[in-house]
């Protein structure tokens, strides 16, 4: 194939065929990590849609994927795309009536599934969904039922089907219209039902072939794989433009474990949520401290040079001589030994999904792990802009990408040149499945899309998100909050692990705080404070006093109205699983509002202290 690639599997076809990798893929297999070569994957993909066929799969029909990261994601995904049918990822943290949704929504006539675990939703809900004709399991399972199948045996079911009709699938492949739908991704949902964003070939192709044009990524790159597979984020950066580039990807074997997966396959770049930098940026901060004398003061002197190194060279003019040699003794003494940590190669890391406080991000710079931080949504396939090595800046998103155009609806009630983001390209959706009206409120004739976002663009074409529009905070004064940018300010503390910023329509904002237990206790040994009792601990006034002092850096260079009047201190991380974060750990603000909502109350009344509990 000569020409450039117009649809996913032929995308996938032509990077077997330039690249040819041993290590297409990698992943952890009793203990060690096994390798899968990129034409040994070509041909189980090819035999998996040939075995769909058999089963009566038809182009247009949908199949749902309910699986964590790893090669059986990506084998379901492009056999079903290689035989006409429209992918839909499913997160397995969702319930089984959540799990039913989708799957009577999308009409999936699959579902392939990893585990007996989330097969079980699927049989709790099958009677709902009508469309429903099979499940396919990835894990091998002890059981024969009409309806199941594992993948060994699709696979062997596409043996036969090729020896009786071997010409099924490149016909199905090349009756692909690239302006046809390839899948439905259900959005994570901080509110309401999740809506399903439809994608054509030509959306996601487009984004990987112009968003990589951006990034520095080549053949000779080891992507880690951890964010899930069923957000659009890591589908298009970290699975079919690594594909596109060549890359060897590695499947960590879960969030848990990605630092540690880091050490042991020692990847060049990795694509991530703010929330694994901000950890890490945490965890050095308190291994510093706990190192305490030199070697905490020769720490934390290496983060100020590191900071004032980064702003010099990036949009500063470039760092003294002076100021390179400092940075030089603090990357043999300090930043050296981060970056082994997490493998000893990394070439950059790549941050989406969220809002990254500036001040990790220059911190990872210095480091010699710069994190590109960029901009997008599941509606726009999702890159919209990226930063990269030669147009960087920190506190913004970065450029657009190629061919992908960025525009501000200003806002009346927001400062001078902040408004709606508003983005136009061939990244852009075809709409919300099943929902016109949806479509049509975001979705203008001419093709610009209403992100829902509240940015601004810099007379450099750098764009920077301020929040998102409907989290915006108004006080009952008329005021404005935007709250993503102080909550990353607040959890750049080493005792903050979480933060949620709230106040609507109040007099004031406050803030709900989840401590870094770990850091916390380890000081409040330090001051003689008992810290086996997560209650007692918060009630205590010295712990008051901490977060009272975290909040008054926080509150040092903002306005009257922007300061954070109160805190309460909360004695559990938010979960996925108690609905407080999504699949991508997001969090889900009205979730929380109704949930804490008897604290809120009382961090209102003005006779309490700054911190409550």
């Amino acid at each position: 194939m000569s020409h450039p690639p117009r649809t996913i599997p032929e995308l996938f076809l032509q990077a077997v065929e330039r690249h040819d990798r041993a290590d297409f893929m990698r992943y952890k297999a009793g203990g060690d990590w096994a390798l899968i070569p990129a034409r040994e994957f070509r041909e189980e993909v090819e035999l998996a849609a040939h075995g769909l066929i058999a089963l009566g799969v038809r182009p247009g029909d949908r199949v749902a994927l309910l699986s964590e990261n790893r090669p059986g994601w990506a084998l379901a995904d492009l056999a079903a795309l290689s035989a006409g049918a429209w992918s839909v990822p499913i997160y397995t943290s969702l319930t089984s009536d959540e799990v039913q949704f989708i799957l009577e929504d999308s009409g999936a006539r699959v579902c392939v599934v990893s585990t007996e675990q989330q097969l079980a939703k699927v049989e709790e809900v099958r009677s709902q969904c009508p469309e429903l004709a099979c499940a396919i399991v990835l894990d091998p399972v002890e059981r024969d039922e009409p309806w199941l199948h594992t993948a060994r045996q699709l696979v062997e079911r596409g043996r036969e089907a090729h020896g009786i009709h071997p010409g099924a699938v490149d016909e199905r492949r090349l009756a692909i219209d690239p302006e046809s739908t390839a899948t439905i991704l259900y959005t994570s949902g901080t509110t309401g039902r999740p809506k399903g964003v439809m994608l054509s070939h030509r959306n996601l192709v487009s984004n990987a072939i112009d968003a990589l044009e951006s990034l520095a990524i080549s053949s000779s790159d080891l992507h880690l794989s951890w964010l899930p597979l069923s957000h659009s984020f890591e589908r298009l950066a970290g699975y079919y433009i690594m594909i596109h580039a060549g890359v060897s990807i590695a499947y960590a074997e879960s969030i848990e474990k990605v630092v540690d997966n880091m050490r042991e396959v020692k990847p060049t770049l990795t694509t991530g949520a703010p929330r694994l930098y901000e950890k890490m940026y945490a965890a050095v901060l308190q291994s510093a401290s706990d190192a305490g004398g030199l070697k905490k003061s020769i720490a934390f002197w290496a983060r100020r040079i590191g900071i004032e190194y980064a702003e010099a060279e990036v949009g500063g003019g470039g760092a003294s001589a002076w100021l390179r040699l400092q940075r030089a003794i603090a990357d043999r003494l300090v930043f050296s030994k981060i970056r082994e940590r997490v493998g000893g190669n990394i070439h950059f890391f790549v941050s989406g999904s969220a809002p990254l406080a500036p001040v990790i991000m220059k911190f990872f710079y210095a480091a010699g792990m710069p994190i590109m931080e960029g901009y997008g949504l599941t509606e726009t396939s999702p890159v919209v802009s990226v930063n990269t090595f030669e147009h960087m800046r920190f506190g913004t998103v970065g450029r657009p990408i190629r061919n992908v155009e960025v525009k501000i609806d200003p806002d009346p009630d927001r400062p001078e040149g902040d408004g709606e983001v508003m983005v136009r390209g061939p990244n852009v959706m075809q709409g919300y499945y099943h929902l016109p009206e949806k479509t049509a409120e975001v979705l203008s004739p001419d093709g610009w899309f209403r992100t829902g976002d509240v940015g601004m663009l810099d007379a450099d074409g750098f764009l920077a998100i301020t929040d998102r529009k409907k989290d915006l905070i108004k006080t009952s004064g008329g005021k404005y909050v935007a709250p993503q940018p102080i909550e990353n300010e607040i959890k750049t503390s080493r005792y903050v692990s979480q933060a949620v910023v709230v106040g609507n329509k109040r007099k004031y904002a406050s803030v709900l705080i989840v401590p870094n237990f770990e850091n916390l206790t380890a000081w409040a040994r330090t001051q003689g404070i008992p810290a086996e009792d997560r209650e007692a601990l918060l009630a205590d006034a010295g712990v008051t006093r901490l977060y009272e002092e975290v909040l008054e850096k926080v509150n040092a260079n903002r306005p009257s109205y922007e300061t954070i009047k109160r805190v309460g201190l909360l004695p559990h991380d938010f979960t996925i699983d108690a609905g407080e974060l999504t699949p991508t750990l997001k969090v889900k603000r009205g979730k929380i509002e109704e949930k804490y909502s008897a604290l809120i109350d009382t961090l209102y009344d003005a006779e309490i202290p700054a911190v409550t509990r």
